[in-house]
């Protein structure tokens, strides 16, 4: 009895020990970065992408886990996994609009653009290009042939989203990158014009100012959205020439849309957060968000989960009641869950302590961490042992086929995406804060000499006019 207990005391203090180097490795990660990081929003961002990985091994054993004619409810969350890429996407727009809402809403020095990309830039295309290159030398060597050229060149631009011979082709997830990259790229120029419309309401309407506008942009997104489904659904002759038209559906639709509806929800919760932080935790706004955090948690819950059954039903004709609305689920099924995914992200920001500690978990921050490497590596390592793999072992019960493929993705597909992240993903994160640091540090520098020098030309104007009479 007393050896058992030795062994359970061991067990924990082994599971508390890699938790604690967990903490640690994420507390040196974040060292010398800048001081917003929302530790729960690192929980939320692993949840994403274990709702990918959960969505791409069903597929990949046929998703017949439960009978949906038997337990269509089940079925429908169980197969909702891909909406994991829509809770990216308000990620995505929440986080990085953070520093455009201060300047918007407040006297805060406009973000510097270049450091901006650069950072974008060494957050994105080290992970990508390495993972790209090594796909096509190992596993796609096609794409070298010279009939694929022009495919390569829309995955080395980062339009593989905007063309059926390349869209989740190579590698599924990659179509997704390519919309964020292009959000990312279009972030600044939203910001500006949403600054040249707001500037002009006085500072304590500014708020309501900045919410107007990005229902503005969430409306526009709609709307490109119906516009490109319905010209791809009717491809008939237009007012446009042909030529400009293609031009258009390319920038600015692509496949299945560039999901802008998706990032202005994020960046609307950004905005009244931003705004949260400076009004303080006593003010009103916040307790009222405090007060609101446990329905605003049920009720993304509730539209999530009518989401996943909508979804399904898309598929599967489950849930007779959603008939009516299929006609415009092609559409609007995307605003509905990024609506719920919205309601349940600021619901954890203000939340109660229970409701964010499983966010704040450090295994699952760790998994937040590395869910780049995670998204980019995930599918072609499943398909690997897929292929190569799980013939080997025979096996016709679908139930063990499921848990052969969680294995695999235990012991090899996460230890492989944290040693990518290691050894490619951060050195050049690190690399982008040095320089932010150096650029800033020259900015203020530059704007301290530019004060002083307009200080110094008005202590020599001084005595002047009033040699001369002058009255400045």
């Amino acid at each position: 009895m007393q050896e058992k207990a030795m062994t359970v005391t061991q067990k924990e203090t082994v599971f508390f020990r890699i938790e604690a180097w967990m903490g640690r490795l994420l507390e040196g990660n974040q060292a010398g970065r800048e001081k917003n990081t929302i530790a729960v929003l690192d929980g939320v961002r692993a949840l994403a992408i274990l709702m990918v990985i959960v969505f791409h091994i069903n597929r990949m054993t046929g998703d017949n886990l439960w009978d949906w004619r038997g337990n269509p409810l089940a079925s429908s969350v169980s197969t909702a996994g891909g909406t994991g890429v829509t809770l990216f996407f308000v990620l995505s727009g929440f986080l990085l609009f953070m520093p455009f809402a201060k300047s918007l809403l407040f006297k805060k020095p406009w973000p510097l653009v270049r450091v901006y990309y650069m950072r974008r830039i060494l957050r994105i295309w080290p992970g990508y290009y390495v993972s790209l290159f090594l796909l096509i030398f190992f596993l796609h060597p096609e794409y070298l042939q010279p009939d694929h050229r022009i495919d390569l060149v829309l995955f080395l631009t980062f339009f593989m989203d905007s063309a059926r011979r390349t869209f989740r082709q190579l590698n599924g997830p990659y179509w997704t990158l390519a919309t964020e990259w292009q959000f990312y790229m279009l972030l600044p120029l939203l910001a500006l014009a949403i600054a040249w419309l707001v500037m002009r309401v006085p500072r304590e309407k500014r708020l309501q100012a900045v919410i107007w506008c990005l229902l503005g942009v969430i409306g526009c997104g709609l709307l490109v959205r119906w516009f490109g489904l319905y010209y791809l659904d009717h491809p008939g002759p237009t007012w446009i020439p042909p030529l400009l038209f293609r031009g258009i559906m390319f920038l600015f639709f692509g496949i299945t849309g560039k999901y802008t509806e998706d990032f202005a929800v994020g960046m609307l919760i950004s905005a009244c957060y931003i705004y949260a932080q400076q009004a303080g935790d006593e003010s009103r706004f916040v307790q009222r968000w405090r007060q609101i955090s446990p329905w605003l948690w049920r009720a993304g819950i509730v539209i999530l989960v009518f989401s996943a059954m909508w979804h399904f039903n898309a598929g599967e004709p489950a849930w007779p009641f959603l008939n009516g609305l299929m006609p415009v689920f092609s559409w609007l099924s995307e605003m509905v869950l990024a609506i719920g995914y919205g309601a349940c992200i600021a619901a954890i920001l203000y939340g109660p302590a229970g409701l964010q500690r499983p966010f704040a978990w450090n295994p699952l921050r760790w998994i937040g961490l590395i869910s780049y490497s995670l998204y980019i590596w995930h599918l072609p390592l499943l398909i690997v042992f897929a292929t190569y793999i799980l013939p080997l072992f025979h096996i016709a019960n679908h139930f063990l086929t499921y848990l052969l493929f969680w294995t695999w993705a235990l012991l090899v597909i996460f230890p492989f995406a944290t040693l990518f992240y290691l050894m490619i993903e951060r050195p050049f994160m690190r690399l982008g804060d040095r320089w932010r640091k150096g650029i800033e540090r020259r900015h203020k520098e530059k704007l301290k000499a530019r004060e002083l020098a307009k200080a110094r030309a008005m202590d020599v104007a001084l005595p002047a006019s009033r040699e001369e009479g002058v009255s400045v």
